[in-house]
């Protein structure tokens, strides 16, 4: 019995050898994630620093040919780099603007925050004031600001208390998005619901709307109905943003410790670390809008990517 019992264990232990047999081969790793990465941009693509010379640089802008227009608020001037990569001055005493965009017209629509205005600036610099206050009342600061297809605007107000203010706190009842229609000076509210609204942006076709509450760490995606109106809100990202933009696969890019990318759906694809202490907001330059502009605190930094941009 004990000679049977010992056969049968020796037999088992070569059983489990050969079926159990170690793979000494190369680690079979889960590229999904990565290959998604890199079909956005060249691996061991980084980031290339183009200048270090702005305090704090913000609201990235594209205008038709591809040239990119950004703000060095604390400076109170708008830049251009152009699509040779030469940086020149666009405006002087630039309203303390934050961010920017571009109407079909080819004017520059900037949150001016040195008196809490949306200005429109010609090609030629000229402003005109596009929104003074709201119901004779200083909005907080517009922060950044998005045109739909068909010349609406939506931007976000929150309160950042300013030096070159002399007031010390905000005349209205909280933090919020606002709507503009075309050839209004009137806005709207679109959604009030914000502990801090801040980055914002909409897809090409106008179906869109995506706004970060930076205050509550989140970004949520609107459907863009007529005359403005929002619905379907949905909690897409954990994750709040300073600026924002969309490639044209529908990707979304949110900023502040880097520029981290997510899919339509909310999920993280990857980061793109800067080395900078902020990362205050992106957008698609270039004649083929294929170079990814990033404003970081001192520096501006551009990333070559295999898509385009998918906001205009």
């Amino acid at each position: 019995m004990k000679k049977i019992i010992y056969i049968s264990l020796a037999h088992l232990v070569l059983f489990v050898a050969f079926a159990f047999k170690p793979d000494f081969s190369a680690p079979k790793f889960d590229f999904t994630m990565q290959d998604t990465t890199y079909n956005l941009f060249e691996a061991g693509a980084t980031p290339q620093l183009v200048s270090g010379q702005f305090i704090f640089t913000e609201g990235p802008a594209t205008d038709k040919y591809g040239n990119v227009f950004f703000t060095d608020q604390p400076n109170n001037k708008i830049w251009k780099y152009d699509t040779d990569g030469k940086l020149s001055v666009f405006m002087d005493n630039a309203g303390r603007s934050n961010g920017l965009y571009f109407d079909k017209k080819g004017n520059l629509i900037a949150c001016a925050d040195e008196h809490n205005q949306l200005w429109s600036i010609t090609p030629d610099g000229k402003v005109k004031v596009l929104v003074k206050d709201l119901d004779g009342k200083l909005l907080n600061g517009p922060n950044d600001v998005w045109i739909t297809p068909n010349g609406d605007m939506f931007f976000t107000d929150p309160y950042y208390q300013r030096d070159y203010w002399t007031r010390k706190s905000s005349a209205l009842d909280g933090e919020k998005l606002y709507y503009l229609a075309k050839n209004s000076s009137k806005p709207v509210v679109a959604d009030a619901q914000f502990k801090q609204p801040n980055g914002i942006v909409g897809t090409a076709d106008g179906k869109y709307l995506y706004v970060a509450d930076i205050g509550d760490n989140k970004t949520y995606r609107y459907n863009i109905g007529k005359n403005g109106q929002l619905t379907n809100k949905t909690l897409l990202i954990t994750q709040g943003s300073d600026g924002m933009t969309v490639d044209n696969l529908g990707n979304i890019y949110l900023t502040g410790k880097g520029v981290t990318i997510y899919s339509p759906e909310g999920k993280k694809i990857t980061n793109i670390p800067i080395p900078e202490q902020w990362t205050g907001n992106v957008v698609f330059g270039g004649k083929n809008r294929d170079v990814l502009f990033i404003t970081a605190s001192k520096g501006i930094y551009i990333l070559k990517m295999k898509v385009k941009g998918g906001d205009k």
